[in-house]
């Protein structure tokens, strides 16, 4: 999908204004994730033969890496919600607020949520997106659908078109994707549009299909095309809760148009990332062009003429039974006639160029100056440079701002649903805790030993240990702790009586 010249055609005639220039750097950023750009990447040799030739320099693709990174930090299997309500705790998350049920599981949430935050990264822009399947609809309306299933779409910045921004937020925006339905490849266009009707202010969906003709060239073309069955073309959700909730890298944006969307984590880091490449190639080029080489006076090669008539010569070593050659009129002893060669490899300058070019690297995607070291042949990272990472702790608890406001947004659209369209016994405005992993700053053995030391000591309730660390509902912890006490009482009173008698 082209999404610049589908905007194009969009804002014609639907009268939008999508600024599509935009998009333009998230096709660059892709290009750097995907580890190659031509107009860098390619480098011109010229042969023996005088002609130009054209070979990939060999790189380190660190800018995928650096998504990478970021997306293991930030959200990965140590990631868990805990919600104050218990039926919305079983229904969300799983029973016992163990994150191993629930809808979340159905929907492989958090795999696909990580990878999320590494698009994220990338395209300076995230979308959840919610919808369901076998939803009903009367006169425009949505209405209880116990059949109902959540669905969840997981969009990069080039699949989202912000329509209307307020305060910083997006409010309406259309996500585009291409799909393909009956082995024919379509764009989907998924419009939410906050609306007011009967003076009940609401989100309006809108789902289109397109096909398109040659649209890698200017004159690419697009058209209607029927939805697929079971797609409804409109209706209104009659809630003003979004069915989405985007996700930007928490940096200020630093390039002009685009609004609504961010820019990717390592967009200032381009220069290094070239470094990184340029420092990386020179290594891999000089150990290929490192092997021996032997050089002989044209006077020991042996010379033949083939069929053409045409003279070849070859060296002692190319005919084994005549190893040794002895030009006449010559010692070779006294005047040689070959010498050898053997290039310097130049490993220690060249492993320091491609670590400077890292470290410059990593200081600039926010994960410190020494998140990359090699040594003795093993990558290290930044949670053995004490020193150097609170640069990465600093970013990542910026980051996770975002995050956590994106994912409390879908989560409550996803309770919403619940309740309303499934008829499940849940509640919408439940209190939801995101419990992130914060093993980069100490590791977890350490910050359950303090939690565990500040419960006793009464600085921290135990049911909010019981939560963070067992991952239960605020309900089921401070069950948990009531019985545990209960407990404790009885064998007090017990070995009390047992003592007295």
């Amino acid at each position: 999908m082209n999404i610049t010249n589908f905007i194009k055609y969009l804002n014609e005639t639907k009268k939008w204004n999508i600024q599509g220039k935009y998009y333009t750097y998230i096709d660059q950023w892709r290009a750097w994730w995907q580890g190659f750009t031509p107009e860098f990447h390619t480098i011109r040799e010229i042969g023996l033969d005088g002609e130009t030739r054209t070979r990939e320099m060999y790189r380190m693709r660190m800018p995928k890496r650096a998504c990478e990174d970021w997306a293991s930090l930030l959200l990965n299997d140590k990631t868990f919600a805990c919600i104050s309500d218990k039926n919305s705790s079983d229904w969300l998350i799983g029973p016992e607020g163990q994150q191993t049920g629930g809808i979340l599981r159905q929907i492989d949430f958090w795999t696909r949520a990580n990878e999320l935050v590494e698009l994220t990264m990338r395209s300076g822009t995230g979308a959840f997106v919610m919808s369901v399947d076998n939803l009903k609809v009367e006169k425009g309306a949505v209405v209880k659908s116990p059949d109902a299933v959540i669905c969840m779409d997981y969009d990069p910045a080039e699949c989202i078109l912000p329509l209307t921004i307020r305060h910083g937020r997006v409010v309406d925006v259309a996500f585009a994707s291409e799909v393909t339905i009956g082995g024919n490849s379509c764009i989907y266009l998924q419009t939410h549009q906050l609306v007011t009707i009967k003076g009940v202010r609401q989100y309006r969906i809108t789902n289109e299909y397109f096909t398109s003709k040659d649209e890698e060239k200017e004159t690419a073309s697009y058209a209607p095309t029927a939805l697929p069955d079971g797609v409804i073309g409109t209706f209104t959700t009659g809630s003003d809760v979004p069915w989405f909730a985007i996700i930007t890298p928490n940096v200020v944006k630093n390039i002009s148009g685009g609004p609504g969307l961010g820019m990717a984590v390592f967009a200032e880091a381009l220069d290094q990332a070239k470094q990184c490449d340029a420092a990386f190639d020179n290594y891999h080029r000089d150990i290929f062009l490192g092997g021996k080489k032997v050089f002989y006076n044209k006077r020991l090669l042996n010379s033949y003429i083939d069929k053409d008539g045409k003279e070849h010569f070859a060296t002692p070593d190319d005919v084994r039974q005549s190893l040794f050659v002895h030009a006449p009129g010559n010692d070779p002893d006294d005047e040689p006639d070959w010498h050898e060669y053997n290039p310097d490899l130049r490993v220690d300058d060249n492993s320091k160029a491609v670590q400077d070019a890292l470290d410059y690297f990593s200081f600039k995607v926010g994960l410190g100056t020494h998140h990359y070291q090699f040594s003795a042949g093993n990558i290290a990272t930044a949670t053995q440079y004490n020193g150097d990472r609170q640069d990465m702790v600093q970013h990542a608890n910026k980051h996770q701002i975002k995050i956590e406001a994106a994912l409390l947004q879908i989560f409550k659209a996803m309770l919403w649903a619940g309740k309303v369209i499934m008829g499940q016994p849940v509640n919408p405005d439940a209190q939801i805790t995101i419990n992130f992993d914060d093993r980069y700053i100490a590791d977890a053995d350490t910050r359950r030993k303090w939690d565990q030391e500040d419960a006793l000591n009464g600085f921290l309730p135990k049911y909010r240990y019981n939560m963070e660390w067992r991952g239960m509902s605020e309900q089921d912890a401070k069950k948990a702790v009531t019985e545990a006490s209960n407990e404790s009482g009885i064998n007090e009173r017990l070995q009390f009586e047992s003592g007295d008698a």
